[in-house]
Order: structure tokens, then sequence, then C-alpha cells
């Protein structure tokens, strides 16, 4: 199914895409810009911008400081992936310490999603992983 595309929102995703964060950079420069399957960053779904988007594995991953773990931001971010789910797009969310303290496994992790989603396999939950 094709997403709604909100094309005023283009300014903000590219913006976005100039500034990321120190975790965003370090995660598509050392690891998702070379990957074996394309990725974007900052790409528009809907009325959202995800951090990244692997269209073969139908996959967004956000990376999550620690103002996401509010109750209200929490809410806002379960809504969000639900918009995003509708289009069969599955949504992981990794908190910004992860990328900091964990890289490796992070990547592994990662790794192991987008390959399981490309072969239909979309099994693994962000609670399989061992970060």
């Amino acid at each position: 199914m094709k997403w709604f595309y909100n094309k005023d929102i283009n300014n903000l995703a590219k913006s976005l895409r100039k500034q990321m964060t120190r975790q965003e950079r370090h995660l598509w420069y050392d690891f998702l810009r070379n990957y074996s399957v394309k990725l974007y960053r900052q790409r528009i779904i809907d009325n959202y911008v995800a951090d990244f988007y692997c269209p073969a594995a139908k996959l967004v991953i956000e990376l999550d400081g620690g103002q996401h773990y509010d109750d209200k931001k929490m809410l806002d971010d379960e809504h969000r992936s639900a918009i995003i789910n509708q289009y069969g797009i599955r949504v992981v969310r990794i908190p910004n310490n992860e990328i900091d303290n964990n890289f490796y496994n992070v990547c592994t992790y990662l790794d192991s999603v987008i390959q399981k989603r490309i072969k239909g396999n979309s099994s693994v939950t962000y609670g399989d992983s061992s970060l």
C-alpha cells in the first residue's frame, strides 16, 4: 500500500537531514549508509519524518533520546508508530544511549531485523535483541 506523503514537510525533512543528532550521524555514516540494502534518512511517511527507512524491509528505524521517555511523548510515539504500521511498515526504536554504549550490538540487531524482514519473516521483535 502506498502511503500518504505530506509534501508540506519537505523542508523539515531536508533540515533534519542537515542537522542529524550525533547518534543519527554515527549510525548513518558508520553503518547504514554503506549497508548492502538501500536505506534513506529522514524519509516522509504520512505526516511524519522517520529517522531512517528501509523500503526493501518495510522498516523504520527511530533513534530516541531522553525526551522520548516522558508519558506524553511515549503516547505520541505509540500513535505515530501505529499510523506507520498501517502501511505495513514496522517501526524499531533504539535508545540513543544504546548507540553510544552498545553500537556493535545495535548494528547486529538491525542487520538481523532487516534480513528477516526481507526474507518475509517479521517475527523478530525489539525484545529479541541483546540490547
